[in-house]
């Protein structure tokens, strides 16, 4: 799991930008790690404007739609803190995680942000971390 995250995956204390301008971030920092090919953002794109892909807590997780599983390369995701919050449709997002991945893979993922996020304390907390590899243990465990 710890390939599914790398150190340059993840952006810490990024200014407010609205949603459009995120997505096309995480999908770029996917792209540019070789997770997913470029045509995968525009799936990123439209899965917001179909569903919102905030879910609670300060959250949003941007991801592509199925149609565009075949321009996922490999699985892996990103991680992107807005201490002073965004506007994500009404709701307030501090933390953005952009996921590309191969069949159920995401399953894990999601599973790792609802038990680390559990309440929207967890996710101001977890703004004040500032070491990288302290973030990649908490979503993908200690590297061996």
């Amino acid at each position: 799991m710890s390939e599914m995250l790398k150190s340059e995956g993840i952006v810490l204390n990024l200014q407010t930008e609205d949603r459009e301008s995120v997505i096309k971030r995480c999908g770029k920092l996917l792209v540019d790690l070789g997770y997913a090919k470029e045509r995968y953002i525009e799936g990123m794109l439209k899965r917001d404007g179909v569903f919102s892909c905030a879910i609670g807590n300060g959250i949003a997780i941007p991801h592509g739609e199925v149609e565009y599983k075949e321009d996922i390369l490999k699985t892996g995701f990103t991680v992107l803190t807005y201490p002073s919050g965004i506007d994500w449709g009404g709701q307030t997002i501090f933390l953005v995680i952009g996921i590309a991945a191969k069949g159920d893979e995401h399953l894990d993922i999601i599973g790792n942000i609802v038990d680390c996020f559990d309440e929207e304390e967890d996710v101001k907390k977890f703004l004040d971390i500032t070491d990288k590899e302290k973030i990649r243990e908490m979503f993908c465990g200690k590297a061996e």
